[in-house]
């Protein structure tokens, strides 16, 4: 089987920021709860270092815990805070670098996708904007701005940690319906004070995260953001239902200090707003309207078939997924490209991507999520 025209292209460096990535190929965050009471272990150190030295060149962690007792809902979810944790995270570092890889951790808190009475902290009720679960359930009291400003603190707390640790940037998870998102979303959050109300009110507690990260990590340090129009549970939900919309979030985020947008996709070939003559993707709207790097991301690396949105079956392969990104990536649509799954059943996938050898390559199944290799 002959190369793929032009997928040398994924493997030259790319600026991010003051950050040189060895290529354009990412690890996508994936939760895996495989750190023993919220503490990384030398397990996980060797699973981000085996990405690295097989050519994944910025690595994003697993989502961490923020300092706040309801942060996450899994005893074994690794902390962002605490000595022990943080040691654990120093040497993740400390591999990564040294296989020659890049490494980001996504800091995050869950919200009101937390029920109550999860790990690691039974009696920390969850919290949301307005005190609604994903489907729009009450649970709880709404968070009062006071909260809001400690919730904003933590946040920035982790991001104060990540940089002492040595990591290379931060991640801000605000996308699939978890904390931030849940302010940005107009189901979740029926405020009327400040943080909520329109588009750009509703995306108030997200700028003040990110303020508030740029505010501890000084200016040159590097800050992402991930975020989605779908939704835990619902792969219909839309913050944006047009660019326009989509402007007025990103925006205020990219003031406030983002570098990098990650804008999550299930499948990186489809069309964010069917409706207007583009057929970009939500990272390349994302990068067109913002003018900053963008990470897309969205069933890279499978070989499977799928439905739409309207029940009409597809199949696609790894080669095609391969020949639409690096078309994609020649006209510049998008900077960087997560790949998931397909990296968590197979370490070398990267190295099998350059070395014409996908054909090698452990294929995921839903075993792969049981070990940590």
């Amino acid at each position: 089987m002959s190369q793929i025209k032009g997928i040398e292209t994924l493997f030259h460096p790319v600026s991010l920021k003051n950050v040189i990535i060895p290529n354009r190929i990412a690890m996508a965050p994936m939760t895996r709860a495989f750190s023993p009471n919220g503490i990384p272990n030398d397990e996980v150190a060797a699973y981000y270092r085996r990405r690295a030295e097989n050519g994944v060149g910025l690595l994003i962690t697993e989502g961490t815990a923020i300092p706040h007792p309801s942060a996450v809902s899994h005893q074994d979810i690794p902390r962002f805070y605490g000595e022990d944790a943080l040691a654990g995270w120093r040497k993740v570092v400390e591999e990564v670098h040294e296989a020659g890889g890049m490494i980001i951790p996504q800091i995050w808190h869950v919200g009101g996708a937390r029920k109550k009475g999860d790990l690691p902290n039974e009696e920390a009720l969850p919290v949301s904007p307005s005190g609604l679960d994903l489907e729009g359930n009450e649970v709880t009291d709404p968070l009062t701005e006071d909260e809001i400003q400690d919730l904003v603190g933590a946040y920035a707390q982790a991001a104060a940690n990540a940089k002492a640790v040595g990591f290379d940037g931060i991640e801000i998870h605000g996308a699939h319906g978890y904390l931030i998102d849940q302010f940005l979303w107009e189901k979740t959050n029926k405020r009327t004070d400040r943080y909520g109300g329109d588009l750009r009110g509703r995306t108030t507690f997200a700028k003040e995260v990110v303020e508030a990260c740029r505010e501890a990590v000084g200016p040159e340090f590097l800050i992402v953001f991930r975020f989605s129009q779908w939704k835990l549970g619902d792969y219909d939900a839309k913050l944006a239902h047009s660019s326009g919309e989509l402007k007025q979030i990103l925006e205020p985020l990219s003031e406030a200090g983002v570098d990098v947008f990650h804008a999550s996709t299930r499948r990186f070939w489809e069309a964010e707003f069917n409706d207007e003559s583009d057929s970009l993707n939500l990272a390349a709207w994302t990068k067109k309207l913002s003018g900053k790097p963008t990470i897309t991301v969205g069933s890279l690396g499978l070989d499977h078939a799928f439905r739409d949105e309207q029940g009409t079956a597809h199949e696609t392969s790894v080669r095609e997924n391969m020949e639409k990104l690096v078309k994609k990536i020649a006209e510049d649509e998008f900077d960087l490209v997560a790949v998931g799954r397909a990296l968590l059943a197979d370490p070398e996938w990267a190295k099998k991507l350059k070395d014409d050898d996908l054909e090698q390559a452990v294929p995921y199944t839903r075993e792969s999520v049981q070990t940590l290799y």
